[in-house]
């Protein structure tokens, strides 16, 4: 049964809306093309009504949302009577300015009741509620989603601020609520509410779309959005409060991911903002600002925009006095500024890495990697000291500085990225540092190499291979890596052309330092050098050739040493 304050609303709008529609709107002589648009609204509502009344005759006040709709229709149709006795009179007894903005205010009012009941009855929470079921906890999460999804589209600011803290509640509660809210449609409301709620909603709008920004699986609805969510925290960046953004950041550290929108974020001032707030910003919105900064660099076309604002004596700053989060991402900027990529423009990056040192990025970078931090936040400074001893000048300022010794030190770290990143870091400065290469073979890098030769991973021996082609570069590391029996074997296994993902010129350079000794040669083609370095020809592999013919000579003159 359908309760009766719930029939008494329907019937008595119904009537309401027969009044209007057949006796009063015919007799008005004021504001007729207003009126004409209001009996467009009265009528659709009055359709919206009807069904409700009929498909949905077990509806109970269970649903609040429809029994507070259903009132505030009934009030509204109540004004709208008044309002049309007003205009019949040919002499308008409120004066023409004030009846036109109450008639105007009464069409925004009919338009939100009609957009109201089509959400409520495209939400499906009518159909709910008229049926009592006992249902499983994932299903009484989809339908409170439903019914706070809706509720955040419907009745007065407050109701939608109430529904927002519940969404908040719910969000935060676990991950798997989030799954299920965005995928009930969350997202693109939440979007619209950036547009036109009050300042208090909308940062903590800003603050849901943050948690599902956290969230893997939800990513790529927030990146459908594309632009306009983009735009929306961007403006938050410079006008929200401390809380508003730092949640506007973990959203757009979500959101730079792709090149579309870092380019977007570049070309709309979002870098100037993010450094701001790097320089004056709460402890956790400088975290979050430098992560979203980490984020664009790794783009090239996107660094002139840091460079025309002097990001880098921001960045050393923070990188310098940050919290440990904070350090670490701006170190991490830092480095993906450096970074080669694919870049053309070699003078460019020679200036930016130029730039990093005589701003202090040494000292600083010094100061990070001997602050106590855990192993895995050194691979952000690992990757910096790579990127910067790529430009020969640097590289030396960095040996002299100490770092030989410092990468030493976490070559054989326990964290496979770590240690990948530094192995990579001693080819970069040993590949121009023939003081490089002499100090790191002194401090026992190449046994610790030779190891890493028989890693786990393609990448872990790749690097390792890319490693000790410059190294061995250095006459007393030949001799040490000699020493070991592993070494030119394992070295010899990496040329096998089944051995995927690994770039066989490593290899084939580090073995080409050794085929000139006589005990490594026969090491070699006992292990099976030739037959894979004849595959590697045919594939074209740069030094496999001279490899394979330094091979074939010691056979021959093998072969003339017989008696």
């Amino acid at each position: 049964m359908k309760d009766s304050t719930e029939t008494d609303a329907i019937s008595g709008s119904l009537n309401l809306l027969s009044t209007l529609l057949d006796s009063e709107l015919p007799s008005v002589r004021n504001f007729k093309g207003k009126w004409s648009l209001a009996r467009v609204k009265l009528t659709q509502l009055q359709t919206h009504l009807t069904d409700f009344s009929a498909e949905f005759p077990n509806a109970s006040t269970s649903n609040p949302l429809s029994l507070h709709l259903l009132h505030s229709i009934s009030q509204t149709l109540n004004d709208a009577v008044s309002l049309s006795k007003t205009c019949q009179p040919e002499t308008l007894p409120n004066g023409k300015l004030k009846t036109q903005s109450d008639l105007d205010s009464l069409l925004a009012t009919l338009d939100r009741h009609v957009s109201d009941c089509d959400i409520l009855f495209r939400s499906g929470l009518l159909l709910e509620n008229s049926v009592s079921v006992s249902v499983s906890k994932r299903e009484a999460i989809r339908s409170e989603s439903r019914s706070l999804i809706t509720r955040l589209q419907i009745g007065s600011p407050e109701s939608k601020a109430s529904a927002m803290d519940s969404l908040l509640g719910l969000l935060q509660e676990d991950d798997k609520n989030v799954t299920i809210a965005v995928a009930q449609g969350v997202v693109p409301v939440l979007v619209r509410l950036l547009d036109s709620s009050p300042s208090e909603t909308k940062e903590k709008t800003v603050a849901a779309i943050s948690k599902i920004s956290t969230v893997e699986s939800a990513k790529s609805v927030l990146l459908a959005e594309g632009l306009l969510l983009l735009n929306h925290l961007l403006r938050v960046l410079d006008s929200g409060s401390g809380f508003a953004i730092e949640k506007a950041c973990i959203a757009l550290r979500a959101l730079s991911l792709t090149k579309e929108n870092a380019r977007a974020i570049g070309s709309r001032g979002g870098i100037s903002s993010l450094l701001e707030i790097c320089q004056a910003g709460t402890p956790g919105a400088q975290a979050s600002a430098a992560a979203v900064l980490r984020n664009l660099a790794a783009f090239e076309e996107i660094r002139v925009n840091f460079v025309e604002e002097n990001a880098v004596v921001v960045l050393i700053a923070l990188a310098s006095s940050g919290t440990a989060v904070a350090r670490e991402n701006a170190v991490g900027c830092l480095s993906n500024l450096t970074n080669s990529g694919s870049s053309e423009e070699a003078d460019g990056l020679l200036n930016l890495r130029v730039m990093v040192v005589k701003e202090g990025g040494v000292e600083c970078l010094k100061n990070y990697w001997d602050s106590g931090n855990q192993i895995q936040s050194l691979e952000v400074a690992v990757e910096m000291l790579r990127h910067l001893a790529e430009s020969d000048p640097i590289g030396e300022v960095l040996v002299g500085e100490g770092f030989v010794q410092r990468l030493v030190g976490v070559l054989n770290c326990e964290v496979l990225a770590v240690r990948i990143a530094a192995v990579r870091a001693v080819y970069a400065l040993g590949l121009n540092s023939g003081r490089a290469r002499k100090e790191m073979g002194e401090l026992g890098c190449v046994l610790g190499l030779i190891k890493m030769l028989d890693g786990k991973g393609v990448e872990e021996k790749e690097a390792s291979a890319m490693a000790l082609s410059v190294l061995l570069m250095h006459p007393a590391n030949r001799r040490i890596f000699r020493k070991d029996e592993r070494g030119v074997v394992s070295a010899v296994h990496l040329l096998n052309p089944s051995l995927q993902g690994l770039d066989k010129k490593y290899p084939v350079s580090l073995l080409a330092l050794l085929v000139h000794s006589k005990s490594c040669r026969k090491q070699m083609v006992a292990a099976g050098a030739c037959v894979h370095t004849q595959k590697l020809v045919e594939m074209d592999v740069p030094g496999s050739k001279k490899l394979l013919e330094s091979l074939g000579r010691g056979k021959i003159w093998g072969v003339f040493a017989r008696p």
